[in-house]
């Protein structure tokens, strides 16, 4: 199922919308050189999570899935199995998990969680969350899903 068309604001309609990583890169990774960057950061983060082999969800959300021309950043949520153990990473894979050194090292936003930290709620309610802006309007989200 292709990604929906953007609203009139430049935001894909709210919800989370499924689609691979090459309907991604396509759909949101040409253009200006801001937008390629942001391109080729998002296909590391995502290298980075998928080679744990602990990844069972990866969410994009921010200014990069909008129409912006030059997207600041790339912002993800890393869903990783609650089996997943930090110690088992690299040091370059090890970034990821701590935002601030994944914004100040990589230009990323990233945030992860294994699913049983929740405490209410469903997972998807969860990232659906993802998509409310600073002025509390709802945007859609991108689940890339193999």
């Amino acid at each position: 199922m292709p990604l929906p068309e953007f609203n009139e604001q430049g935001d894909l309609p709210a919800g989370l919308h499924p689609a691979n990583l090459a309907e991604v890169v396509a759909r949101f990774g040409e253009g200006t050189q801001a937008r390629q960057h942001a391109t080729a950061l998002l296909l590391h983060v995502h290298s980075l999570a998928s080679a744990t082999g602990k990844l069972s969800r990866f969410v994009v959300f921010g200014s990069y899935i909008t129409t912006k021309p030059d997207p600041r950043d790339v912002d993800v949520v890393l869903v990783m199995s609650d089996d997943f153990s930090l110690s088992t990473c690299d040091s370059q894979t090890q970034v990821l998990f701590d935002h601030r050194r994944a914004e100040t090292e990589l230009g990323a936003s990233v945030f992860w969680l294994c699913p049983s930290v929740l405490l209410r709620g469903t997972l998807d309610e969860f990232l659906r969350g993802w998509g409310i802006k600073r002025d509390l309007s709802v945007r859609g989200i991108v689940e890339i899903v193999p």
